[in-house]
């Protein structure tokens, strides 16, 4: 085995301690807004190594084969980080705002500042 190989199994390791972390969230989180938040982080983490394990893979074949289809699979791998980097913060604060605005309170907050900020807060 090189360190190639080395590199992309450590790249899945933490790929799939990060995703199995974000499971854990969802599971023993008090509320949507803290499980919405384990979730989000640690999955989109998980998937970056994922990538990086996919590219990294494709590139070293690209290295020893020549074959362009490797250049493909890493640039198409790169372009949905981007867009999970683009979509994945912006429909977890999508959530978040509709539980808010349906009356989901936060579990043991102290402050709500967004409801304060819409001017149903008490001072």
């Amino acid at each position: 085995m090189n360190y190639v190989e080395v590199l992309i199994y450590v790249f899945l390791g933490i790929s799939v301690t990060f995703n199995l972390l974000g499971s854990f969230a969802l599971l023993r989180f008090p509320d949507v807004y803290t499980r919405l938040h384990g979730a989000t982080k640690c999955t989109t983490f998980g998937t970056i190594f994922a990538v990086f394990a996919v590219v990294t893979h494709a590139l070293y074949q690209l290295h020893r084969t020549g074959d362009s289809k490797y250049l493909q699979m890493a640039l198409h791998s790169f372009i949905a980080l981007i867009a999970l980097l683009l979509t994945n913060p912006t429909g977890a604060h999508a959530i978040a705002k509709a539980a808010h605005l349906s009356g989901v309170k936060p579990v043991r907050a102290v402050v709500d500042a967004y409801e304060e900020k819409l001017g149903g807060g008490s001072k």
